[in-house]
């Protein structure tokens, strides 16, 4: 069995997280891509949507999707986890593992050798980069090119509609503009 990892916040998911998922599904050679939500990214210091409410949003936005987990792993974990963690424990849980990708931003690589026992995570996993504009990365690394101009941190700021999976498009707007305390004039 071969199997994408994809990890984050998705605070909130968007449509380029969207879009990363339907070209690994297309682009790379696997059976299945595991959605792992963080409770706490270990480079942040806190979330903006509760973690009970980000897996809902993801479970309603890749529900149509056949061959995507979205794992609670590191949610039950109620702390920071290290992708090694997470990486070994779905190596026990999917049994017959011959190849896993674990797919990154690009905005995360200028600190992927910071990440825990990444020596480690390198030999058992490949790295797959998804990229947003154009920027270089290096020729060792698979791409998916995603070409949607957003991001979470973006959305939390603007939450902008056509960035956001329609069936939950409306109720993430709301949880924003009610967490940064004022409404915001373009929610197209």
């Amino acid at each position: 069995m071969k199997i994408a990892i994809f990890g984050g916040s998705f605070d909130p998911v968007h449509t380029g997280h969207i879009e990363v998922v339907k070209k690994a599904l297309h682009e790379l050679d696997i059976d299945k891509i595991i959605i792992v939500p963080t409770y706490l990214n270990p480079f942040k210091k806190r979330f903006f949507a509760p973690p009970a409410l980000r897996v809902r949003w993801l479970k309603k936005a890749f529900m149509p999707f056949k061959n995507v987990d979205i794992s609670l792993y590191e949610i039950e974990n109620q702390r920071p986890t290290y992708t090694i963690e997470t990486t070994q424990y779905l190596k026990k849980k999917y049994k017959n593992i011959e190849k896993i990708y674990i797919i990154i931003g690009a905005d995360n690589l200028k600190d992927l050798k910071k990440w825990y026992k990444y020596r480690h995570l390198n030999k058992i996993a490949e790295f797959v980069i998804a990229t947003r504009g154009q920027e270089k990365i290096p020729a060792k690394y698979k791409k998916i090119k995603v070409n949607v101009p957003v991001s979470s941190t973006q959305l939390r700021k603007k939450p902008i509609r056509r960035y956001l999976p329609k069936i939950v498009a409306g109720e993430i707007i709301r949880f924003y503009k009610k967490a940064s305390g004022h409404r915001h004039s373009n929610d197209q």
